[in-house]
């Protein structure tokens, strides 16, 4: 079980490096959006996962006592790579890893698009959630979930304040019927 569960947070690890590579956006773009954003986001991830691996490690704050807690962690994180992988097929030529608005790029409004705003954070925020609880250690998920939140939630604000900028009121329309991360809620 744990080697298997290894592999899948690797694989997850590959898939968003291999998606970093591959999905930037082109000299064709319009530039200097994403304000390094992205960099941030990877500091932030690495630092908060060792971080709480570290923490893990050393002190004992069980979430639950039992492989239960594993199985759950490998749900949540095939969950998260799912939903990413349905919005960024969902996206297409418009899915950039960085802020970035295409040549006649289209809102998306329809599918996942349709519950969430933001389909691709969700999904990562899931998958990282699922690695903190991995750790099984209180403090450690704590550590994992709220600097990765934040980092992504200042993302979307910038992120949002493109798709405004270059939507308008079609966003604007569409932000109010529609939550940011959490169906229903937020």
């Amino acid at each position: 079980m744990l080697s298997f569960l290894y592999f899948s947070f690797l694989l997850f690890l590959v898939t968003e490096i291999a998606l970093n590579r591959m999905f930037r956006s082109t000299v064709a773009d319009k530039k200097d959006a994403d304000q390094k954003s992205i960099k941030i986001l990877w500091l932030t991830i690495a630092v908060s996962l060792t971080i709480g691996g570290l923490i893990a490690g050393y002190t004992e704050m069980p979430i639950y006592r039992g492989i239960v807690i594993l199985y759950f962690s490998l749900a949540l994180l095939y969950l998260g790579m799912m939903i990413r992988i349905f919005a960024v097929y969902s996206l297409g030529k418009y899915f950039t890893v960085d802020v970035t608005i295409r040549d006649q790029h289209r809102l998306k409004t329809d599918g996942l698009f349709k519950m969430v705003r933001h389909p691709n954070y969700l999904a990562l925020l899931l998958s990282f959630s699922s690695i903190g609880i991995f750790y099984n250690n209180w403090i450690a998920l704590l550590v994992v979930v709220v600097p990765i939140t934040l980092s992504f939630i200042m993302r979307i604000d910038i992120e949002e304040k493109v798709l405004i900028q270059h939507f308008g009121e079609e966003y604007q329309a569409y932000a109010k019927k529609t939550k940011r991360l959490i169906p229903g809620i937020y």
